[in-house]
Parts: structure tokens; sequence; C-alpha cells
């Protein structure tokens, strides 16, 4: 008997919890590996949970044939339970229970890459969220906790590794040339952290010594011929470990800990218990095939999934609209980890600069579109939909706000509550919440918005300085755009970092009125906890007039309305000892000027105007004299690190210039922005040279921050450099291509390439393919600089994705070609004839039929078409009208396209 989920897609409310009807004490599980059928016998042992007062068994699964069901040794025939779409049911079951189900599934034909599948001969699980359903019937929700036995049989063979969760505790030889493997997990977890893995594998291995002294085995997982790009995951493994004792005090809980790489997978790593299975993406790396950023982010995701084990896998979340519980706070924990590996305070502000990069990027569009949600949802029609930056990266910033109101050692206070009440437990986003303040003994009810209320709020400020009565006011307003389903909204806590500069550019000492007499004036930085509509906060013994320096470090997740002159941006760029709101001076005056200049461009298109669209930037361009001043300071001053001033001279990229903006007009602001770098390109032509060879690397290459910094303002220099578009822009480009030791500087220079009119860019993709096509993520990037250059039209992608070695089974494959297009090349994207929403759909479409999830990511794409410009809109819905009228959409994309075309 099949079963297949058919049935209408239905939401799923928060509001409706209820607790599990039955508890799982144990699961025992056999699985018999076969790519074309694998059979799993699994023995379910459950009690009644007394807080229900049901006594019915709900059970989850997907493409599944049910081969028999026994209750209690007694076999049950259809009529003793009901089979619906994705449920099995048994309506009066006894107060204690042995389920042992036996079912089959084909492997090697789950191309959704949930639950069990093949991928290069090999097996693999993806069970978060909800991909165990796919494995066996189960009460598959993360609230179900059980001890977990695995007993895995296979060919010996083909199949010579077999792992699953905890510790190895039985393995041998069976007489028909199969072996076994027997893993027992000792902690209890949800179904949705089961995994296992068999295949031909290698691995590198290394034993390491925790701080109680126990030794536990380390293990990296790979095929065979990738061992060499290993040691910089085993690296990144060991030094999780290591931060995460000093730091949280949290020590590995199992004998032996697992990474498995596999090249077909949804996400970018899995942390399942102790069996972490990653993408490639984020665990090979060698300096012929990775770049720094690579080397960068397999450090964050190692962290990341290995301080899952604790924020997650011991503690977990009570059900799915609490995912950010486990998201959110791991994120953040990542992000402290990458910048504490650095070890600078300069590397930490990199760091934080980077983060935010990302926030306003991808996160503030969401709060502003039709997928705006909350941290904690409080519906969903497909859980899958839900894995957001909302979740993740605005989680993360929640969780570093109660960093900021209670300091470092405050937050390690409420950590260490939080583990000694809920350790093995699933808990709610407010337990969270409730141990950080019970720890440091505040009242935060108030906060709990920022995990009930969409959308992002927005900070006015206004100031007043009274020079008799030396106090300078800074008074605070706060409001938040209604977004879907929540109209009105309540003021959130919000912690504002703020400084007050002299005119020597030097910190004042901060005393608020508030504060009283007696109080030390020694503090150049306070949080103000702005928890009205508005508020008024008077600084006194103020000297002089200041400027001041708002939302230093970023220290809450809001757009901050403030009207600097150029002037006082420049100073602030100049001076400000935080060096994120030092970088942040810098965006605002370069955004002001793209701003203009994008203005400008639109007026004349609107007007008709017959004067040459280089005399329209060049006289709206008079403002940007300040900007190039600032940049070349920025770019001489050798007391900065490099990686900062490569971050200092990165203009706004065309999707954050796109919010700011009424009507996004694409086409409008790649020529402000592609106008303004070359203009600076132009002015500063000696420094930028002078910077590139400054910051050369010579000798063997290090992703060490120094050495991934100068890389990244040379090639920040080139790429300034070769808007000048002429021959000796394009040899430079040539010449670092042809001696690069390194990706970094090799992917840096094809990209110039590219982008430019150079002879030898179309040789050189060429020669860049042959040396790599045995290396599937560095053919990842040759696909997406293709779908990124300026010059790709829709037929360009369209003949790319004809490429033999292009395939949109694979996720990575499908992200870099078509991803990278619709995302990350906006000008190309929103042509005016609607090609590029014609290519959309076709893949939308496509991708549904074999990876559904994959194909919902990319109907994001779409998904603020109401803010473009008519003449695109009208196309787009036509696009997203199309997508929504395909068969057989699956409720992925379903939930995507509705939400657009409703809101």
């Amino acid at each position: 008997m099949r079963t297949d989920t058919s049935a209408t897609p239905t939401t799923v409310l928060r509001k409706d919890y209820t607790v599990p009807a039955f508890l799982v004490d144990t699961v025992d599980m056999g699985f018999d590996l076969d790519p074309a059928a694998t059979r799993i016998a699994t023995r379910i042992t459950m009690r009644r949970n007394p807080a229900s007062g049901s006594k019915e068994i709900v059970l989850f699964g997907e493409e599944l044939e049910l081969v028999q069901l026994r209750l209690n040794g007694k076999q049950l025939k259809p009529g003793q339970y009901q089979l619906e779409a994705g449920k099995l049911r048994i309506a009066s079951a006894p107060a204690k229970v042995v389920l042992e189900i036996e079912t089959l599934t084909s492997p090697e034909k789950n191309t959704s890459l949930m639950g069990l599948y093949v991928s290069n001969g090999n097996f693999f699980t993806q069970c978060e969220a909800e991909g165990f359903r796919k494995i066996t019937y189960f009460p598959d929700r993360p609230d179900v906790m059980a001890k977990y036995t695995v007993m895995l049989r296979a060919d010996k063979k083909k199949y010579p590794v077999l792992l699953s969760n905890g510790n190895l505790i039985e393995e041998g030889d069976l007489a028909d040339g199969r072996h076994y493997a027997k893993w027992e997990d000792p902690f209890k977890k949800p179904s949705y952290l089961f995994a296992l893995v068999a295949g031909n594998l290698v691995c590198q291995e290394q034993k390491y010594t925790l701080k109680s002294g126990r030794e536990v085995l380390l293990q990296v997982w790979v095929e065979d011929g990738n061992l060499d790009k290993t040691q910089h995951a085993m690296d990144s493994l060991i030094n999780s470990i290591r931060w995460d004792e000093e730091r949280f005090g949290l020590e590995l809980d199992l004998d032996r800990f697992m990474i498995v790489a596999v090249g077909d997978f949804n996400m970018g790593a899995m942390e399942n218990k102790g069996l972490n299975i990653f993408n490639t993406k984020y665990v090979l790396a060698n300096p012929r095939i990775a770049t720094d950023v690579d080397y960068a982010n397999i450090e964050a995701v190692v962290g990341h999934e290995y301080f899952h084990n604790w924020t997650g896998n011991r503690v977990t979340c009570r059900d799915w609209f609490q995912l950010s519980l486990k998201e959110g706070l791991t994120v953040f924990r990542d992000q402290e980890f990458s910048a504490d590996m650095v070890g600078t305070d300069s590397g930490r502000a990199v760091k934080r600069i980077d983060d935010v990069r990302v926030l306003r990027q991808a996160q503030f569009p969401e709060d502003a579109g039709p997928m705006a949600h909350s941290v904690r949802p409080d519906s969903y029609v497909e859980i899958n939909n839900f894995y957001t930056v909302t979740i993740y990266e605005k989680g993360a910033e929640v969780v570093r706000m109660y960093q900021t109101l209670f300091g470092r050692d405050g937050f390690r206070k409420g950590m260490d509550l939080y583990f000694e009440r809920h350790d093995g437990q699933a808990v709610e986003c407010d337990d969270f919440r409730a141990a950080m303040v019970d720890a440091n003994g505040r009242d935060l009810s108030q906060f709990e918005r920022w995990y009930s209320q969409a959308g992002t709020p927005r900070v006015r400020v206004q100031s007043k300085y009274d020079s008799a009565k030396k106090t300078y006011e800074l008074t605070l307003t706060q409001t938040c755009a209604p977004t879907p389903g929540q109209a009105k909204k309540l003021p959130f806590h919000i912690p504002v970092a703020v400084g007050l500069l002299d005119s020597k550019g030097k910190d004042m000492p901060l005393r608020l009125q508030a504060d009283g007499k007696g109080k030390a004036n020694t503090e150049t930085t306070r949080v103000l906890e702005l928890t009205k509509a508005e508020q008024t906060f008077r600084f006194v013994e103020v000297a002089e007039q200041p400027v001041p320096s708002i939302l230093r470090n970023f220290s809450a997740p809001v757009v901050l309305d403030v009207e600097y002159s150029d002037a006082e941006l420049a100073f602030l760029l100049a001076h400000d000892s935080d060096p994120f709101n030092r970088w942040e001076a810098g965006q605002r005056l370069a955004t002001r000027s793209l701003l203009v200049l994008t203005a400008a461009v639109q007026d004349a298109s609107q007007a008709g105007h017959v004067v040459a669209l280089q005399d329209v930037l060049n006289n709206a361009a008079s403002n940007s004299g300040a900007l190039g001043e600032a940049f070349g300071l920025i770019l001489n001053d050798a007391a900065l690190d490099a990686a900062f001033r490569e971050l200092a001279l990165t203009l706004p990229s065309e999707t954050l210039l796109a919010e700011q903006t009424e009507v996004i007009d694409p086409q409008a602001i790649h020529t402000s922005r592609q106008y303004l770098r070359g203009k600076l390109g132009q002015a500063l032509k000696d420094d930028l040279l002078a910077a590139y060879h400054a910051n050369q690397t010579p000798g063997a290459y290090s992703p060490d921050a120094e050495a991934s910094g100068k890389r990244a303002l040379k090639n920040v220099a080139l790429s300034y450099l070769i808007q000048a578009d002429d021959e000796a822009a394009h040899a430079l480009a040539q010449q670092q291509y042809d001696n690069a030791n390194n990706m970094t500087d090799r992917l840096a220079a094809l990209v110039a390439l590219t982008n430019s009119s150079a002879p030898g860019k179309a040789a050189a993709l060429e020669k860049f393919y042959e040396d790599f096509a045995q290396e599937a993520l560095v053919i990842d990037k040759w696909f997406a600089l293709q779908a990124t250059a300026y010059t790709a039209d829709v037929a360009a992608i369209r003949a790319l994705s004809e490429h033999p070695a292009f395939t949109l089974k694979n996720p990575n494959r499908a992200r870099s070609l078509i991803f990278s297009f619709c995302s990350g090349n906006p000008v190309n994207f929103h042509a005016v004839d609607g090609s590029g929403y014609e290519f959309w759909a076709d893949q939308v479409i496509a991708l549904n039929g074999v990876n559904p999830q994959v194909a919902a990511r990319l109907a994001r794409s779409l998904d603020r078409w109401r803010k473009y410009a008519p003449a695109l809109q009208e196309k787009m819905r036509a696009a997203l009208q199309r997508v929504a009228a395909a068969p057989d959409l699956s409720k992925d994309v379903l939930e995507v396209i509705g939400k657009a075309l409703a809101n």
C-alpha cells in the first residue's frame, strides 16, 4: 500500500498547538539499504501523554509503501488503522504501545533530497524539517524526543562505510556479502536530527582531548579524491570545540563527532546529533579551488553546526514556529566565533559589517515584502519556506540585543540558566527570554515584540544643543510599517548605542541627566533604551556642539533616519572611534550620491530628453566630490586594516540601493552605480594602482585575516581600475589571472575580465573551465561569475543552461546559474522586454517537478514585484500568474506565489 500527499495545502497556526497524545521513549530501526528499494523496520515504544487526554496515535508518512504494521505484537489490518494523505491514524490505542512498522522507499528516485536519497551512488539523509516521514511513519514533530538505536545493513563492496548518530557499538560481516553497523545515540533527540550515511567514503580523523581530559574522535568523511581538501574543515571543528568550551563552558558530549560532505544537498549543512551532513561547498577547500570567502564560510558553517549540538540538539524547539530559538541563537554564536577567531578589534568590526550587509541586503527587503513574518511566525503552509533570513539573521540580531543590554557576562549568565533549566527539553522562544531576564534581574516583557511583530522599525533622530546650559538632547521616534496580517505595531524595546564626538573627532564622556549626581562621567558609549513611540534623552556637561554617532556597532536591527550633512558624514568617516559607524558614514555618503544620480537618470528618461546620458550624469555628479575625497583618505590610510578599507571602498549594492527608492528602476540604478564607479576609478586611479601593488601577497597562500584583507583591497582596486575598460586595465587583470597562485586572485581577475571588453576574456573563461572541469565547486563559480556579469543577458543565460555541465537536479549547480542571474544580476534579469521573467517562470516550473524546496526559494525572486515600475510590474504579474496556473505545483511553491500575488 503506497501513500502520497495529495491533499490541498492547509495553513498551520501556532495558536492551534497541542501537546503530543503519545510520547516516544525508544526507537529501534533496521535499514536494508538498496538504491531502488530500501526496506526499513522500525520499533517504537510509546506511552500515552498524561497532559493530552487523547487516545489516538497520529503518525506522519510521505512517499512510502507500508508493508506491515504491528501494535503490541499483533498485526493490524486496514480498518484497524486509517491511511489518509500524509497520515496514519490508530483511533484508540492502549496506554503503552510497541509499534512495529515496515516500510519501503526508493532513494534513487528521491530528487527532493529530503528523507533518504542517493547522491553519486552513496546514501544520505536530510530530515529537517519534515524529511523523516519519508523514511517511516512516525510522530514527526520536534517535541517528540526519544533515544535511537540504528542497525544498517548493505553490500560491503559498494557501501563499505555505514554511519549513523551517536556511538558505534557493533559492526561485522554478514554471510551474503553484506555487512552491518549498529549505532546508539545516548541522548534523546527529535526525529529531525536522525541521520544515516552509507557509501564509498574516506576520512581524515584526529583525536582531540577536551578540557575535562576526555579524548574524542573527530572525523571528516568525503568521497575519494577529496581528502586533500579537508584540513581546514578539521581545523575549524577543533577551533569550534575549543571556543565553545572557553566562551560558554559547553563540552562535546559524544565519544566521536563526524562531518560528512555531499555534493547534492538543499542547505548549507545539517546538525544531526554527532553526524553533521554538509554541502561540499562548506567542507572542501585548498588554495587551488577555494577563495578567502570560501575559507571563512567553511569556518563559520562548521562552527554553526557544531554549536547546534547544544543550542538546537540538547535544547530543541517545541514546534517549528520556534525555529529561531535554535537558528537565531546559533547564528549569533557562529558570528561571535568567527569574530573571535580573527582576534582583533578591527577584525571583529569587519565581521560585524559583513553580517549587517547580509541583513540589510536580504532581510530588510523580506520584512518589506509579501513573505514578511515575525521571528516567531504565527502561521505557515510549508515549513521549508520559513528557513529565512528573518529566522536566521534577524533572529541573531534579537539574540545580540540581549548581549548589548546585559553585557557579555550577563549574557553568559542567561545562557547558563537556560541550559540548567531546559537541557533535554523542547522549549519556546519565551523560555530563552525568561532565562535571560531571570539571570539578570530585568523585566523585558516588551522585548517579546521582537518575536511577535514583523517588519523593520525605523528610528528617527532629532537633536538639540543648548550652549548656555551645556546640554544636548536626542529625541528618538520609532515607527514600523504594516506587514501582511499586522496592520498596527506597538513600540519595540530598542537598544540604541550612542557616542558624541567633539570638534577634534574625540569621543566625549557621556552623562545623562537621568543619572543624577555622583555618577562617574567616563563612558564614551551609552546604550539608550527606546521603549516608547518617542523619547528624549538629555546629556549634561556637554562642553561643545557634538557630532552624534548613533546606533554604534549596529546595536539594533532598525533603519536609522538621521539628517547628517555631507560634512558631518565625512567627519564621522574620518574620526569615529566606532568602526561600524565609520564605515556607515561612508555608505551614507555614497548612497546619497547614487540616489541623486539615479533620480537624474529617471527624470531624463521620463522627460524624453535628447541630452546625452553622460551629460545628465555629469551635471548630477557635482556632490560626489566629497565622496571621492573621503574615499581617497580611506584608501591611503595605512593605519586602517586592509579588510576595513576594502569594505569602506565598496559602494552599496544595487539591491541595497533599490530599497532606498520608492519605485525600483533597475536600469537607472545600474547606470548610476557604474557611472560613479567609473568616476571614482578615474579620480583615484594613481592611488588605486599604488594600493594594488602595495597589497600583493607573495609566497605560499594563507587564508589568515591579514593576507585575505590585503587580497580584498587589492582586488577592489582592480575592480575600479577595470571600470576604465582600457588596455592598461585589461593587461593588469590578465597578468593577475595568468600569475595567480590561489583561487581568490584568479577568480577576481576573471570577474574583472568578464565585466570588460578585454579581447582575452573568452579565452580566459574557456581555459578556466578546462583547468577545473573535474572540480564541481569551481565550475559552480564559473557559472555564477557569468550569470552575474553586466554583459550577461537572458539569451546568454539560456545558452549556459544548455551547457553539458549544467543540471537542475543539483542544488548547487542550479543556484550557481539560475539563482545568481535572477537575484544577483538585477539590470539584466529585469530586462524591459520581460524576458528575464519568462526565463524565471520556466525554471521555477521545471524545478518544482525536481525539487520543490529549491523551486520555492527561486520563486522568491519576484515576491516584491509591486515595488517596480508599472511596465515591469505588468510583466512580473504575468510570469507569476503563469507559474500559479502550472499543473501539480508543490505546496512549497504555491505558498510563495500565492502570497506574492495576494499582497
